[in-house]
């Protein structure tokens, strides 16, 4: 069934509106009180848009029901469902979306793309989310670049009302005593976030490439951890950020580590994503990888089998590849 762009936002926050046990605080003399599913789409509309650099931009959004939104901070991962021209958005069922969306033909279904929460105001129903715009490169980057203030969208993100684990976020440090972060400017917002959040008497460094150093955005970093923003100038994905990390690693590792041999993973046809669970790291480095499949590929490796750190020290996420679509 086609729908127009309002009706399943609409029907989201009708669904907000009728549904009263919703709004209630939750006490633990409430056993009666709804329970949510641990991921579910929420309407959205924009209420606010900043421009924070040539290539970053802020998008606030409200909605009927975003007090229930959940987020542990750090690098919270959630989907953004897009519009599809002339369509607007196909409904799912709230409690199934991702089988609901998986089961559309491919012209009822509406684009999803992968983002980081950047702030939640639960107080207000508010949601802040910042975009790589790049102007008319992918759905994603064309809809922010163009939105405007009550423009609709669904969010697809944890709930506090479930009785499910709150998922999405991939920071996981254990107790080293040392971190390293690198990404490019699709991994900024998360790196921002874990930095902000961290201990301030954490240590160690981050490396941040981004097109121009016009897109350097300011972070709460704690004073032993050193911000590095890394100006691409239009060169290839990576050279900037491959060679700061591999100095900075030379520097900080010692000569008396083995590297372990990787087995290769087809970044092509599969997903370059492995988050090792929280464990003794000896006191050591713990590393962060997240950007383009090919750059975070080329790093896992170096730190794993040229430098010798354990791999579950490594976790590394391929944001994007070059030349494809997120499916």
């Amino acid at each position: 069934m086609l729908t127009t762009t309002e009706a399943p936002v609409a029907a989201l926050a009708r669904a907000a509106s009728d549904t009263r046990q919703l709004d209630a605080p939750v006490t633990p003399d409430q056993p009666d009180v709804a329970v949510l599913p641990a991921a579910r789409p929420y309407a959205a509309t924009v209420s606010r848009i900043e421009r924070l650099t040539p290539t970053f931009l802020r998008i606030t959004f409200t909605g009927p029901q975003l007090h229930l939104f959940g987020t542990d901070g750090l690098d919270q991962r959630i989907k953004v469902m897009l519009p599809l021209p002339g369509i607007g958005f196909t409904p799912l069922d709230e409690n199934d979306w991702w089988g609901a969306w998986r089961r559309l033909p491919n012209e009822l279904r509406n684009p999803l793309r992968t983002y980081t929460v950047r702030a939640v105001r639960s107080d207000r129903g508010e949601v802040d989310i910042d975009f790589v715009a790049h102007g008319d490169t992918g759905p994603a980057s064309r809809w922010a670049t163009s939105a405007a203030v009550g423009d609709e969208l669904i969010l697809i993100g944890p709930c506090l009302r479930t009785d499910g684990l709150l998922s999405g976020v991939e920071w996981k440090p254990g107790d080293a005593t040392h971190v390293l972060l690198a990404g490019d400017e699709t991994a900024a917002p998360a790196i921002c976030s874990i930095i902000s959040a961290m201990p301030r008497d954490a240590k160690g460094c981050a490396f941040i490439e981004v097109p121009t150093i016009d897109d350097a955005l300011p972070i709460d970093a704690p004073n032993g951890v050193h911000v590095t923003w890394l100006a691409r100038n239009g060169d290839a994905h990576g050279s900037a950020l491959d060679p700061a990390v591999r100095a900075w690693t030379d520097s900080f590792v010692s000569d008396g580590h083995r590297g372990e041999r990787l087995a290769d993973v087809d970044i092509e046809n599969g997903i370059l994503w492995e988050v090792p669970e929280p464990t003794s790291h000896s006191g050591g480095l713990y590393a962060w990888l997240a950007g383009e499949a090919g750059v975070i590929k080329t790093l896992r490796r170096f730190l794993v089998s040229e430098t010798g750190l354990d791999r579950h020290q490594v976790a590394f996420m391929g944001y994007w590849r070059v030349g494809r679509a997120e499916s």
